[in-house]
């Protein structure tokens, strides 16, 4: 009796609509069926199938999650799955059985006979196409539930091999573009076709992902173990080789990827460099700074101004003794912007930072600014850097002055996070009050925060407008500060790597996707969400924040009396 009342009818019946209305959603506005055009593995499955069958199958596994944590009976559980496949499938059915007595597609556009016919699986008849809809939502949700009873490393294993082939036939036209630079065309036609995954190389990719998974999972305590009882001059031996292995690769990265990626890399490189920046003020200093897009600005300026052999252009000089003039210029911007908003805090600050860049905006496009920086025209002949004869013409060449920039800002950022400024700003962060008595200058402290952020924004600006040749006033709009905010909050506030992968998620994947650039806007915003529901740490949180998340007791243990959390050495020496 008791296993009988932990079916809970209502949670069913909220997982399986919210899932079903997901599903209607991403129909109505057309993502179905644009999706639908990409095939993900060639003549097996596409993209549009994908989304259209993962909200139930996202819904069977937390129901069955959720029924096995209560211990309910194996056949309950596989009749909630189909029950919750059933009650997912019926707002596309409702869909389905209006547009055949009104034409819907007078109030929402996207509702076209080619999704009708996706629904229905080309079916001609209507009921039997609703029939075979409403089964496969019952299929989808059963097998997420049968999933849940194969053991716990398998199943792991198995969703592992899951995501990896479907990430690789997303990446199939990168894939595809790596290989052709060192595999004949045959080989490359054996593993994508068109823009796809043949069927032998996905099965091949999941095998290799879950054979590699299940070795780690018996093998990876072992291997940890081992690394433990390592002596210290052997671990450093390891973690040089293991560096000198990784910047073998970095160097060789553009040669590897091609043109087209490279140009990828570059961009996500930029917004790593500013995220370092920003994360000064905003991760360890806690200035909640919406206007960074202005430190940005004022070095690309600077640098065109100064480098430009046009009309514009003051002095025609190198790039390599602008940079340095730059990165002063971005620095006293952010100093004299600092003055006005020392005495603000958390929203009234962000709205005050968020004026700044767009006053220097609209002082970009302005006619008063125009003799002097373009105006809306900008400024072209922005010569490329040269370097001992060499010059840096194109995203190959350019990534080494990205490369060496980000590396220099990284190395500046963890000496600061480990110096005793870093400590203050920590302080400052977690109650500012707290931190005045204690006898930290306040107002100095964000006068230096909000200075030495600029510096980085100075330096992406400088190497953005040489690697252009031309700039304009609509590269720096509001969207800039968002999206250097936003990959800092992804990756994980305050964390030096959160913020390389945050760059990477958000700036990244996006241009390897442009092909679905109508909706990216909105897989952008639905992924901020997730990531504020699922894990508001970050995807690499900072030692700091696991323990506000997690607790003290749960991460690494207490601090020491008298010692605060965010003073502790380990927050120091992993970039927290």
């Amino acid at each position: 009796m008791n296993r009988l009342r932990s079916f809970d009818w209502r949670y069913l019946l909220r997982m399986g609509l919210i899932s079903g209305g997901v599903a209607l959603y991403v129909s109505i506005i057309g993502m179905v069926v644009v999706f639908s055009k990409r095939d993900i593995i060639v003549d097996v499955i596409t993209l549009g199938q994908v989304l259209l069958f993962t909200p139930p199958i996202i819904a069977g596994l937390l129901q069955a999650r959720r029924l096995r944590s209560q211990h309910a009976n194996p056949v309950m559980m596989l009749v909630a799955g189909a029950l919750i496949g059933l009650v997912a499938s019926l707002p596309l059915v409702l869909l389905i059985l209006l547009n055949t007595q009104a034409n819907l597609r007078q109030i929402f556009v996207n509702i076209t006979p080619d999704l009708i016919n996706i629904l229905t699986f080309d079916q001609d008849s209507l009921g039997t196409g609703i029939l075979m809809l409403i089964g496969a939502y019952m299929i989808s949700a059963l097998a997420a539930t049968i999933f849940i009873f194969i053991p716990d490393r398998l199943r792991k294993a198995i969703g592992i091999g899951i995501i990896v082939v479907l990430v690789s036939g997303l990446m199939s036209e990168f894939i595809k573009q790596i290989m052709q630079q060192f595999a004949s065309r045959g080989a490359v036609s054996q593993v994508v076709k068109g823009d796809a995954l043949t069927v032998q190389a996905a099965v091949v990719i999941f095998f290799f992902a879950v054979l590699i998974s299940l070795i780690w999972s018996y093998q990876g305590a072992n291997v940890r173990s081992r690394r433990e009882a390592m002596s210290p001059k052997s671990r450093k031996r390891a973690g040089y080789a293991g560096f000198s292995f990784f910047g073998l690769f970095l160097l060789f990265l553009p040669w590897l990827v091609g043109i087209y990626l490279s140009e990828v890399i570059d961009n996500v490189g930029l917004y790593v460099l500013m995220g370092l920046g920003l994360n000064i003020a905003v991760g360890w200093a806690g200035l909640l700074d919406l206007g960074y897009v202005t430190n940005f600005a004022v070095g690309a300026y600077i640098t065109a101004v100064l480098t430009s052999t046009g009309p514009l252009g003051l002095a025609g000089l190198n790039l390599w003794i602008v940079i340095p003039i730059a990165i002063f210029a971005a620095m006293c911007t952010g100093f004299i912007l600092a003055l006005p908003v020392l005495r603000m805090r958390g929203d009234y600050l962000a709205i005050a930072t968020l004026g700044f860049g767009e006053i220097i905006r609209l002082l970009a496009i302005s006619d008063w600014l125009k003799p002097y920086i373009g105006g809306a025209q900008g400024v072209s002949f922005i010569p490329k850097p040269t370097l001992f004869g060499f010059e840096f013409s194109g995203p190959q060449e350019f990534y080494y002055i990205i490369l060496a920039a980000c590396l220099f800002m990284l190395f500046v950022a963890l000496r600061l996070n480990r110096s005793r400024t870093g400590r203050q700003w920590m302080a400052m962060r977690e109650d500012e009050d707290a931190a005045s008595a204690m006898g930290i200058d306040v107002t100095m402290t964000k006068l230096l925060a909000f200075t030495l952020s600029a510096a980085s924004g100075g330096l992406a600006g400088a190497i953005f407008a040489s690697k252009l040749g031309a700039i304009f006033a609509q590269s720096f709009s509001l969207m800039v500060s968002i999206n250097v905010l936003s990959l800092i909050i992804v990756g994980g506030i305050g964390s030096i790597p959160g913020v390389i992968l945050g760059a990477i998620v958000l700036i990244g994947l996006p241009e390897l996707l442009r092909e679905f650039a109508e909706f990216r806007v909105l897989i952008y915003g639905a992924l901020l969400v997730v990531m504020m529901l699922v894990r508001p740490e970050g995807l690499w949180p900072s030692p700091v924040t696991k323990r506000e998340m997690a607790g003290d007791e749960d991460v690494g243990g207490p601090a020491p009396p008298g010692v605060k959390p965010e003073m502790m050495p380990s927050d120091a020496a992993t970039g927290g």
